[in-house]
């Protein structure tokens, strides 16, 4: 019983952190949460206007294949980027509150998924706006969310408790960010890759949510069996590894916030 009473305390802290993580990001926003649909929308409109029409590289359902990149780059970079600063945010939280510390960054990265939730349903209705149906391969898309998820968490954990002894941490993961647009096949597609760096692309968990999203809302087919087992055997590996950093460097957390 104190077990069950222990995991419904942390879970209720872990839904309230969410909330506040929420509200704080769109409190004072005259347009409150349409910042989520309106942002996607903007740069697949510029991207789509720049590739089709001045590099005159038409391709079909080709905004649907934008929004497949822009939507999990999106949720990958912010929710890394709040994560990793959120143990230095939350410094005075963290002093005063017998918690483990590695909810923090987890109800970061949950809080995110809020927001991750409206451009997801965004995507999903210009799939069916540019005549791509409904089919059974949609199924898919839990568990590779789940498991991309699964992969952020694990590597804010990292980044979280660094961040934490090195504050330029979360400068180097905003630097990495705006590198990473440019090496996930959002606005161009696989084929194009040399061949030799396609191994580089496989294992990376943003272009294989690329991939797998592309296959099955694009295509109407199901994501390749390398590219599930890959995507899973990276995120539980980030992920494990995430609590293993995280677990040995908490204990001097105290004497650096």
């Amino acid at each position: 019983m104190k077990n069950r009473a222990w995991g419904g305390d942390y879970f209720f802290l872990l839904s309230n952190l969410m909330q506040k993580d929420f509200k704080i990001r769109y409190r004072n926003m005259s347009l409150g949460v349409f910042w989520s649909l309106l942002n996607p929308l903007v740069t697949m409109g510029v991207l789509t206007f720049v590739v089709t029409q001045i590099f005159k590289s038409p391709q079909p359902n080709y905004p649907v294949r934008i929004l497949c990149g822009l939507v999990p780059f999106n949720f990958f970079s912010f929710a890394w980027g709040v994560g990793t600063n959120s143990i230095v945010d939350g410094s005075a939280f963290v002093k005063r509150v017998a918690i483990p510390r590695e909810i923090i960054p987890i109800a970061s990265v949950f809080s995110n998924c809020l927001h991750m939730f409206i451009q997801i349903g965004l995507l999903l209705f210009m799939t069916l706006v540019f005549g791509n149906p409904v089919n059974l391969n949609w199924f898919w898309l839990p568990l590779i969310w789940g498991l991309f998820i699964v992969f952020v968490c694990g590597l804010t954990l990292i980044t979280s408790a660094l961040n934490v002894f090195v504050r330029d941490v979360r400068y180097l993961v905003e630097s990495f960010n705006a590198v990473l647009f440019w090496l996930v096949p959002i606005f161009y597609g696989f084929e194009i890759v040399p061949e030799r760096y396609r191994p580089i692309y496989d294992f990376n968990p943003v272009s294989a949510m690329v991939f797998a999203l592309r296959r099955i809302l694009v295509e109407g087919g199901t994501p390749s069996f390398s590219t599930i087992r890959n995507l899973a055997f990276v995120s539980f590996s980030a992920l494990i590894v995430g609590f293993i950093v995280f677990r040995q460097l908490r204990r001097k957390f105290y004497d650096y916030l």
